[in-house]
């Protein structure tokens, strides 16, 4: 993605707020957009001179075209970002979009993975062999015993893992670096793998833990791959993806009384309403239970 201009803002993204390179290019590809917007309807692409009506009228466009409100916000977030930067940088005076209110959007409900669901994909796992199947089960194993993100995931080292004490490091979302728990059974599954991958002809990405057959190191789309393939032998869900399997981390683990702050720590999230999302589901079943056992309760 061409920076069209927008370099010191590049720059600042990654190196004062210290945001990921997807983030960045995601936040790039929609100020093209509205480049192109501005330069269609009003034969211009100078920032500096845009107002909020003008502003608007994207929107409008945006709805019209079929996108939806979670859509919407997401590149007007990206805007909001931008003109915050010029206002910083006194390029600009006054923040065009300072009284913006984002578009209502209905909450989304993750749907988790059952218990049953995860014991038929581990039975499945149990018989995978060679460099493939060992890579692709440590996979499913570290997503579901640690709930770290796919990006975390791919970008593991070999360094990252001590095993004396038992944790993992992890860099999460702006380069900040956690410690999580791994569990003893991980080890020999873990200790499998690279037994595999020290049989491959050539390793080009030595440092990292989670390679391709060709040594190099693994991508996104073959992660969710590897997920989506496994959990479409078990699952009818529609979303069966990485995420899912992190919420369905956070999620079990909730259903077994564990404290939310410290699953907001596992997660990585900065704030506990992050993590409140993955509640959803357990209190769902505790007014389930709360229903069952209550002696108040009209029971037939």
């Amino acid at each position: 993605m061409k920076n069209s201009g927008f370099q010191d803002f590049v720059d600042y993204l990654g190196l004062e707020k210290n945001y990921s390179k997807h983030t960045v290019t995601a936040y790039l590809k929609d100020l093209n957009f509205f480049k192109d917007f501005l330069l269609e309807q009003y034969e211009t692409k100078d920032f500096v001179q845009v107002s909020y009506p003008m502003i608007r009228s994207w929107i409008v466009i945006l709805v019209e075209q079929g996108k939806t409100n979670r859509t919407i916000n997401r590149k007007i977030s990206s805007l909001k970002a931008y003109f915050k930067f010029l206002l910083k940088t006194r390029q600009i005076e006054i923040d065009p979009m300072v009284k913006h209110r984002a578009l209502k959007t209905s909450t989304k409900v993750q749907v988790p993975f059952s218990m049953d669901e995860i014991n038929q994909v581990m039975e499945l796992l149990a018989q995978e062999e060679g460099f493939q199947g060992t890579r692709d089960r440590l996979i499913v194993l570290l997503f579901y015993a640690t709930g770290m993100r796919r990006a975390e995931l791919v970008d593991l080292k070999l360094s990252d893992f001590d095993w004396s004490s038992n944790v993992v490091k992890v860099l999460g979302k702006r380069q900040k670096e956690r410690l999580i728990p791994l569990l003893e059974s991980l080890e020999p599954v873990y200790r499998g793998y690279i037994q595999e991958r020290f049989k491959l002809d050539h390793i080009v990405d030595q440092k990292y833990l989670l390679l391709s057959q060709k040594g190099v190191k693994i991508y996104p789309e073959l992660v969710y791959r590897v997920i989506n393939g496994y959990f479409s032998k078990v699952s009818k869900k529609i979303k069966r993806s990485p995420h899912i399997l992190r919420h369905s981390f956070a999620t079990h683990l909730l259903d077994e009384g564990a404290d939310l702050n410290a699953v907001k720590e596992l997660l990585g999230h900065a704030s506990l309403s992050s993590t409140q999302v993955y509640t959803h589901n357990s209190i769902a079943k505790l007014k389930q239970a709360h229903a069952r056992a209550h002696p108040r309760n009209n029971k037939s």
